[in-house]
């Protein structure tokens, strides 16, 4: 009994390697199959960096409309954010289908670039900044392919609410321009799971659309002239689970 453990020992471990043969039969390469037993757990915990590149979806007033006598821009702005990860597989072993929860803080600069109409000189230009810490709490649905080895793809979509923990203006005379506490955006994206020995590194790009109007009004130059602003985002996440 005891020697035909290290057997099946061995047996288990051939069988998730895989070898790439060339003219001859002669062995080029061997392809060790990471973490085999990942999906046989239901729950896989994690965290995430995130990269993103975000603005604001600007709507004119009918203000604007009727006189245009200032244009209102927005400028596309760099932010970073952290976070956790917790997957809970829906339905039994292998199913395609991943519950993703994956609260996190994000660090966001958001911009809009004030113009009067005919505006002279780059001195006449004025920018608003908005610059926020965000707790966000995503709820997503992932959608992965059958494993290939140490790779698969997968796409994924949700909803995610955030509230705003923080709202700095460096200069309260000329930022005037604010944002409500909350927020829903609509999130859909795609990604690469990528199975080393010991974790799980999946790059992932998602798109982030909001469907809340941010804007506060206040009797100014500036809100005068918008009607409404909402999110709109580009992000980078490199996703890290065991």
């Amino acid at each position: 009994m005891g020697l035909l453990l290290p057997t099946a020992a061995m047996a288990q471990r051939k069988s998730s390697n895989k070898a790439t043969r060339g003219k001859g039969g002669t062995v080029k390469s061997v392809t060790v199959k990471n973490l085999p037993a990942y999906d046989d757990r239901w729950f896989h915990p994690g965290m995430y960096i995130a990269f993103t590149a975000s603005r604001f979806d600007i709507e004119h007033s009918e203000r604007y409309i009727n006189r245009q006598d200032i244009t209102a821009n927005a400028i596309i702005s760099p932010s970073f954010g952290v976070g956790f990860i917790g997957d809970a597989r829906l339905g039994n072993a292998g199913s395609p289908f991943i519950l993703r929860f994956a609260p996190g803080v994000s660090f966001l600069t958001r911009k809009v670039e004030f113009r009067p109409r005919g505006y002279p000189s780059p001195d006449s230009i004025v920018t608003q900044q908005v610059t926020t810490t965000v707790i966000q709490f995503p709820v997503l649905l992932k959608y992965q392919s059958e494993r290939r080895r140490n790779t698969r793809v997968y796409m994924i979509a949700g909803l995610s609410p955030s509230l705003t923990a923080s709202n700095r203006r460096s200069d309260l005379l000329r930022n005037q321009l604010q944002i409500v506490k909350s927020d829903l955006t609509l999130e859909y994206g795609f990604g690469l799971d990528l199975f080393y020995p010991l974790f799980k590194l999946a790059p992932e790009v998602r798109f982030s659309h909001g469907l809340r109007n941010l804007l506060v009004p206040h009797n100014d130059t500036f809100t005068r002239s918008l009607q409404s602003l909402s999110t709109n985002s580009v992000t980078l996440y490199l996703n890290i689970q065991n």
